[in-house]
């Protein structure tokens, strides 16, 4: 017994010792082992990403937005190219109550129901772009830089509860919440001064605040979303209750919930992450006012220059097809024929001349009217309707400046340009009528102009006289009868 154990555990002490050098082997250098990144590739990741002060500039317009409203534009500003279909749409149509059918994502729809906030995030597309690239890859960042600014705003005195909104503060976290059950307001402010500086009045001595409100929008069931703030994270609250006092519950007896909204599949927020493959103009993005004028976004437009290779993939023919979705939406890209009409020979082979020229064919000959040797070749008439005005009565002319028209020694065929037409109007006919009433005209004028003239006397004399009134020389009145 003793013996069979013995040789049991050296059995199995020579099978550890050949796993060990199995292992060993396998774990050769150069293979598996998993070594510290080079310092140019955490200086390249570095670089992808935006630093606080970026961040800042980037989320300064919203930062001050109701949490419900921000929870929707975070997610929506990675949907670049819905964002940009839904403003021309609404440009277009201007039907709020036709938005719930389109096909864009859930919190484009919620951001479209506030058109002010809508036009806003598309008039910049670069800086939307940029936000939904860093809510992708720093979504944390970004809400510890909202976080921040908002405790800036309250420190300069520009954050504080209104009739349009309520700041409730727990812990390090502020939160922006509708304070009307019926009615959620969206900020103006500038960036560069609300965070900074404290507020003033306006002129004429008027007190103001750095902040402004519009009119109030409504809430709907769009506003599905909120913030977890100390999670760092948006999720989907449903319109369920979250505790007497809160918004959600004030507002909840005033939405009229559908399934368009609310719906467990909301439950996961939906973000497109394929927005970081968006490309994105940064000397547009350092023109915009932010929180700090002199932060600018040269390393991150560095870093997209040396990806762009990588990036963009090329045809057949060498040209570059841009990878951006508001491009491909109107043309395809990768149509071949693009290529083919660049100022190239296209692809396909084409059949060469050959050394036998190419008789062409003969136009088959025009048939025209033939006119008589003794006319000129004239126009035809065309067949227009004119109004049949009774000749004028003209001063004698001599014959010998208007010699008689030449007649005509056989009528002219018709011209078969209007052999298809079927009026009853005969235009050589009307011709010929015209002729012949000039032709009476003329000979009819006998009178010679010296019997026309008449001498001024004789015209004097014929005239009657007119009639002079008679002038009262007392300029009395005439008397009044009684």
């Amino acid at each position: 017994m003793r013996k069979a154990l013995s040789v049991a555990l050296v059995i199995c002490i020579t099978c550890l010792g050949l796993v060990a050098q199995v292992e060993a082997s396998a774990a050769a250098p150069g293979q598996d082992q998993q070594y510290p990144a080079p310092a140019q590739d955490q200086q390249a990741q570095a670089d992808a990403l935006f630093s606080p002060e970026q961040l800042d500039n980037l989320v300064g317009p919203v930062a001050l937005y109701p949490d419900p409203l921000l929870a929707q534009v975070l997610p929506a500003s990675t949907f670049v190219d819905q964002i940009d279909e839904a403003s021309r749409w609404l440009r277009a149509n201007n039907d709020p109550n036709g938005i719930d059918q389109q096909p864009w994502d859930v919190s484009v729809k919620s951001v479209a129901h506030y058109q002010s906030v809508l036009y806003m995030i598309t008039s910049k597309i670069d800086w939307t772009t940029s936000l939904g690239q860093a809510y992708v890859n720093q979504s944390t960042d970004v809400m510890t830089s909202i976080q921040r600014l908002r405790a800036l705003a309250r420190s300069a005195g520009n954050l504080a509860t209104n009739p349009q909104q309520e700041v409730i503060t727990q812990g390090p976290y502020i939160q922006i919440v509708p304070i009307q059950p019926r009615y959620i307001y969206v900020p103006v402010y500038d960036p560069y001064a609300v965070y900074y500086r404290s507020g003033y009045g306006f002129g004429g001595g008027f007190g103001g605040n750095l902040i402004s409100f519009g009119t109030g929008f409504a809430i709907g069931a769009w506003l599905n979303d909120d913030f977890d703030w100390g999670r760092h994270r948006v999720y989907y609250h449903g319109w369920e209750g979250s505790g007497e006092g809160g918004w959600v519950g004030r507002s909840r007896p005033n939405v009229q919930i559908n399934n368009t909204y609310v719906n467990n599949t909301y439950t996961n927020i939906n973000i497109n992450r394929t927005v970081i493959n968006n490309n994105v103009n940064y000397t547009n993005l350092n023109r915009y006012g932010g929180v700090h004028r002199n932060v600018t976004y040269n390393n991150v437009a560095a870093h997209a220059r040396a990806n762009a290779g990588n990036q963009v993939s090329r045809g057949n023919q060498g040209n570059p097809v841009a990878v951006n979705k508001i491009i491909q939406r109107n043309v395809n890209t990768n149509d071949p024929r693009i290529n083919a009409y660049r100022g190239r020979q296209p692809m396909t082979a084409q059949a060469k001349p050959s050394g036998t020229p190419q008789t062409r064919q003969a136009a088959p000959p025009e048939t025209r009217a033939q006119a008589p040797r003794n006319e000129p070749l004239r126009p035809a008439i065309l067949p227009t309707t004119r109004p049949n005005f009774s000749p004028a009565v003209r001063p004698a002319v001599s014959t010998a400046t208007h010699p008689a028209p030449m007649a005509r020694s056989a009528p002219r065929p018709p011209s078969p340009v209007f052999s298809g037409h079927t009026s009853g109007f005969d235009p050589r006919a009307a011709s010929q009528r015209g002729q012949t009433s000039r032709m009476s005209a003329s000979q009819s004028r006998t009178v010679a102009p010296q019997q026309r003239t008449v001498a001024p006397q004789q015209r004097s004399q014929s005239r009657p006289a007119s009639p002079t009134p008679a002038k009262n020389p007392g300029h009395s009145k005439p008397e009044r009868r009684q």
